[in-house]
């Protein structure tokens, strides 16, 4: 999957000092939306052991994991997860995250779209959600634009680390057949 200025690519092992990177050069920005992954890749040994997880979660159908890289230079800038998956209802949740530079400019909404597809064509499933806290703007607008539709509040959703429960806003896309 692929546009003029990124491309999506699944995780390698070689990927793991720019994984780490990446996530430490929008550590801020991650911590209130993202602080488990971020987490796991404070280290770049740590981010090896994340990606040897993840690569094993995705060959057991558990939950899929793609980096987006820019064509030129090959380096990451944002990370798409496909999580929850209930392969029985045909559910699954995308969670996502993006470099400030290549914030507002479509992208994610674009790569979102392309992974849309893939999981309803490829993987089968039927509705795709999207949950963002009330406050992350940027992730609801990706959700908006790519036809994602408002469904309700989850009350005590998320559980951040050292922090109270927060409520959250569901998004769902469902496939038309």
């Amino acid at each position: 999957m692929n546009n003029n200025s990124f491309y999506i690519s699944e995780l390698e092992q070689t990927d793991a000092s720019m994984l780490h990177k990446f996530m430490m050069d929008n550590v801020k920005r991650f911590v209130p939306y993202l602080p488990y992954t971020l987490a796991k890749n404070l280290k770049v040994e740590a981010s090896e052991e994340y990606i040897a997880a993840q690569q094993q979660k995705m060959k057991h159908k558990l939950e899929y994991t793609f980096l987006l890289k820019d064509v030129t230079t090959n380096a990451i800038f944002a990370l798409i997860i496909l999580k929850d998956i209930n392969w029985q209802k045909g559910i699954g949740e995308f969670a996502y995250c993006i470099d400030k530079q290549k914030e507002n400019k479509g992208i994610m909404s674009s790569a979102i779209t392309k992974f849309s597809n893939y999981a309803f064509t490829s993987l089968g499933l039927k509705t795709l959600q999207i949950v963002s806290h009330k406050t992350n703007i940027a992730s609801i607008k990706v959700a908006t634009n790519c036809g994602f539709i408002w469904k309700k509040t989850l009350k005590n959703e998320y559980a951040p680390p050292n922090a109270p429960t927060q409520d959250m806003e569901l998004y769902e896309l469902q496939h038309e057949r």
